[in-house]
């Protein structure tokens, strides 16, 4: 059953939000890249491919049901942190807004009575829950390390640090 004009506006919004997402993940890990700190820099361009995953996760899901997609306008991502926490802060930031998003989008399926929408959904708030939880220990880290331990953050994440070392929920589309 198609989504109600509202579910689907709100189904092409998160798309949008997903690859913005990707893109400050993108820009993010070349930050990184260019500050000589490769695994955090590899982290990161990972992060924007599930990012991405997840933005063609709704874009099938929208034209499996019989929605049109319409995705919105990008925003420009920052090129530049003075810190690295400043960079890290900014991703667990994103995946706060991506979450409040996605638990609007439920209320919303849940008010129109759009159950396949809000079944779709679940994958989303259980993925959320892993992708703050990574982020937040993430951000700890390199707050406790500091700018002159930046080794020692490459060192964790090359080991995967706890969430860090988590399967990918599988950013393809199913």
């Amino acid at each position: 059953m198609k989504p109600s004009d509202k579910v689907l506006a709100a189904l092409n919004g998160q798309v949008g939000m997903e690859f913005a997402a990707s893109l400050n993940y993108d820009a993010i890990a070349a930050h990184f890249a260019s500050e000589g700190l490769p695994r955090l820099s590899a982290f990161f361009f990972q992060q924007a491919s599930e990012e991405r995953g997840h933005a063609h996760r709704f874009l099938k899901f929208i034209l499996d049901t019989g929605g049109r997609v319409e995705i919105p306008e990008i925003p420009k991502p920052p090129h530049h942190f003075q810190f690295a926490k400043d960079a890290v802060k900014l991703a667990l930031e994103g995946e706060h807004l991506v979450t409040e998003a996605i638990h609007q989008l439920m209320d919303l399926a849940t008010r129109e009575k759009d159950y396949s929408t809000a079944n779709f959904l679940q994958w989303f708030i259980a993925e959320q829950v892993e992708e703050v939880a990574t982020m937040d220990q993430l951000l700890k880290v390199v707050e406790r390390a500091g700018e002159s331990g930046l080794l020692l953050v490459e060192d964790f994440v090359a080991k995967g640090g706890s969430a860090m070392g988590r399967p990918a929920r599988g950013g393809e589309a199913q």
